[in-house]
């Protein structure tokens, strides 16, 4: 078989769902993004001598091929990126830090020739984040693929400057008595600064007079963000928002909405109050054989599985929950995920 197909010479190319989409089109620029990341890691990788970190860079490459597969096929759960990779970056990147002292200053890159190759990669990494947040929009996007995304610029950044370090001979040997207690000392870190964050969540929200929970101003003002944002779109859409205990703190209905409409958003905000994750990732676990397989038929028909609603979180705290319905489930999710962008704004 040619390795040319001649199916793209007029400028389109498919998804796994869609046939003709432009190859201008947001998700081919993150696809095309992605693979362009995954040659510089494979360039860095042929530059190195230490197998660890070989190693560590194929299995980043290894979900990067993974990310752009759920680009094309957004609806497939085996593409999404759990937390343990997001976790595998971190520990990396905490290890390396222990090792040497990180400048606090601007960098410019060139120190050696390996160093600047990873600090391209970075800067190509952080370039397919922006698209992913772009595609993120019009779209919808696995949370846990974006934090990937933002973690594995760190990820670079931190590799290139032990990178220089090492260079320089400022990199410590670890001590085995920090290799031994390190992970169960960083775990315990772990969770003092994650009670101390959420202390912190609660102070502000106490100030603010949210006492966890959204307030009708700070609903309305989402509200107006969002009915700025799907008249952009042009779209005609019912906006939901629910207090924490899923009661109704306020509804919009834009003219032109569907009558049936007012009655899913609200459905929808509840809902993702109530299992405390967006209804897009319901819907996927509550297909048959899924572990929430007959949620919707439950809580007298409040629970439904439509894509569109979201809790609102500040912090780890949920102080509400969005529900929007008028278009599709993607549409619905898209603009749900605008107002979780928009959140801090409106607090």
């Amino acid at each position: 078989m040619n390795i040319y197909t001649k199916n793209g010479d007029k400028g389109t190319t498919s998804l796994i769902h869609t046939k003709n989409v432009s190859k201008s089109d947001d998700r081919i620029q993150l696809v095309g993004t992605i693979d362009e990341l995954t040659s510089h890691l494979g360039l860095v990788k042929s530059m190195l001598e230490d197998a660890d970190t070989v190693r560590m860079l194929e299995n980043i490459q290894g979900t990067l091929i993974t990310v752009m597969a759920g680009v094309a096929d957004p609806y497939n759960r085996e593409y999404k990126t759990s937390d343990d990779k997001i976790d595998a970056l971190e520990s990396e990147i905490d290890r390396m830090e222990a090792l040497f002292q990180r400048p606090k200053k601007f960098i410019l890159p060139g120190q050696c020739r390996l160093s600047a190759e990873m600090d391209i990669a970075r800067t190509v990494a952080r370039r397919a984040e922006r698209a992913l947040a772009a595609v993120s929009v019009k779209f919808g996007s696995d949370n846990g693929t974006k934090k990937y995304m933002n973690r594995l610029a760190d990820y670079l950044y931190v590799l290139a400057r032990y990178t220089d370090a090492q260079a320089a001979k400022n990199v410590e040997k670890p001590e085995k008595t920090a290799v031994s207690g390190g992970k169960e000392a960083g775990s315990m870190e772990k969770n003092l600064n994650g009670a101390a964050d959420e202390a912190v969540v609660q102070e502000v929200l106490r100030r603010m007079g949210i006492q966890g929970r959204i307030t009708l101003d700070s609903a309305k003002k989402l509200i107006g963000k969002i009915e700025e944002e799907a008249r952009r779109r042009g779209k005609n859409a019912v906006i939901a928002v629910c207090g924490p205990d899923g009661n109704p703190v306020a509804v919009h209905v834009m003219d032109g909405a569907f009558l049936v409409s007012f009655d899913v958003a609200t459905k929808k905000a509840y809902t993702s109050v109530a299992v405390k994750m967006s209804t897009k990732e319901l819907s996927a676990l509550a297909q048959p054989g899924g572990t929430f397989y007959g949620v919707d038929k439950m809580d007298g028909g409040k629970i439904v599985i439509f894509a569109g609603g979201v809790p609102l979180k500040v912090g780890d705290t949920i102080i509400g929950g969005l529900g929007i319905s008028g278009g599709t489930g993607e549409e619905d999710h898209s603009l749900a995920e605008y107002g979780l962008s928009v959140l801090h704004e409106v607090l």
